[in-house]
């Protein structure tokens, strides 16, 4: 078996004809995706089309997307739906558990990927209403899972539960300080998730992905730094850098991060643990425009304008507990990221 896909739970001995005989229980950890049935909530957004994308690789006998399309796009599962013709696209708010449930009854679910979410920008406006539907939908997913509906949960957290880098780099156990509503709705649903895992037994797994960027990142009001300054470039508007730019994230390109989703589902030994997924590099928000403008070639202004409100001062995470249980380490840089999203841009226009 390849390393860290089992591991010797218990043994016994015992006299047989003479010779003492070693009995050892062994189990695996290792879980299989394929033939099994999974859904995957906000699976039309960003992050989650790309785990949709990766699940089709494990050849599953289901793949049920259930997205209210707040934020996703039937568009983003263009190409899932041409690899996996079969794949399943509900609109529903997977706040209302009874429809949910009978949902996974009627497509006998095993796996369930919780990406679904109201986003940071919203949580601004809307404080109360973004930190309730948040908690609701985790709500929705641990009860069933409680209840036995569905096996396994991978419930996608975000580094915003941590608020500002108090020492860096960032890991498991830095104190948590939400600086947002919906950085504390996500602190809120992972506590919900470990308590569930602790006290009822279900099966999860619980991903804190850091600063992703990609390919069908949405460049609307609720954008993020990297394509609202390529959009802004394109259309020949000033680069906006909001208070001095020294504000740092660490940036995973979004399939990286689906990758390390499914391996997480795929293996056992990552149940009840919160996990950092992330590049494990820590770049200004400075440096960062500087790449763009640089591969862009953008010759025009930059302009400072005031710190957003909420903004997280510092991030740079340590991801040693995601290399020691997966293996994992991200495969697309920051400037080939880049690079590969401005020629998806360019060619689809944002």
């Amino acid at each position: 078996m390849d390393r860290g896909n089992a591991y010797h739970s218990r043994g016994c001995a015992y006299w047989k004809r003479g010779f003492l005989i070693l009995a050892i229980e062994v189990k695996v950890d290792f879980m299989e995706i394929k033939n099994k049935s999974v859904l995957v909530s906000g699976g039309a957004g960003f992050i989650g089309s790309h785990v949709v994308d990766r699940l089709v690789k494990e050849n599953p006998e289901k793949i049920v997307v259930v997205d209210n399309f707040f934020l996703g796009k039937k568009e983003n599962l263009a190409n899932a739906k041409k690899l996996f013709p079969k794949l399943k696209i509900i609109n529903q708010d997977v706040a209302d558990i009874s429809k949910v449930n009978k949902i996974i009854e009627e497509n006998g679910v095993d796996i369930v990927f919780n990406l679904a979410v109201i986003p940071l920008p919203t949580s601004l406006e809307k404080p109360v209403w973004v930190f309730e539907e948040n908690v609701k939908m985790a709500f929705t997913f641990l009860e069933l899972a409680r209840k036995d509906k569905f096996k396994t949960l991978v419930h996608f957290s975000s580094s915003e539960a941590y608020g500002t880098a108090l020492k860096a780099p960032m890991d498991e156990k830095h104190p948590t300080n939400p600086t947002t509503t919906y950085g504390s709705s996500k602190l809120a649903a992972d506590h919900l998730t470990m308590i569930y895992h602790n006290m009822y037994g279900i099966d999860a797994s619980i991903i804190r992905s850091f600063n992703n960027y990609g390919p069908r990142q949405n460049s609307g009001s609720y954008a993020g730094v990297i394509p609202l300054t390529i959009n802004r470039i394109k259309n020949n508007k000033p680069v906006i850098i909001h208070g001095d730019g020294l504000q740092t994230r660490d940036w995973i390109y979004v399939t990286d991060t689906a990758d390390a989703a499914v391996k997480i589902c795929k293996t056992r030994s990552t149940r009840g643990k919160i996990i950092n997924i992330a590049n494990g590099k820590e770049t200004t928000i400075m440096d960062l425009i500087k790449l763009i403008v640089k591969t862009t070639g953008y010759k025009g202004k930059i302009i400072h304008t005031k710190p957003r409100v909420g903004d997280i001062r510092r991030h740079f995470a340590d991801i040693s507990l995601a290399k020691k249980l997966i293996d994992f380490k991200s495969k697309v840089n920051l400037e080939e990221g880049i690079g590969n999203l401005l020629e998806y841009y360019m060619k689809r226009g944002i």
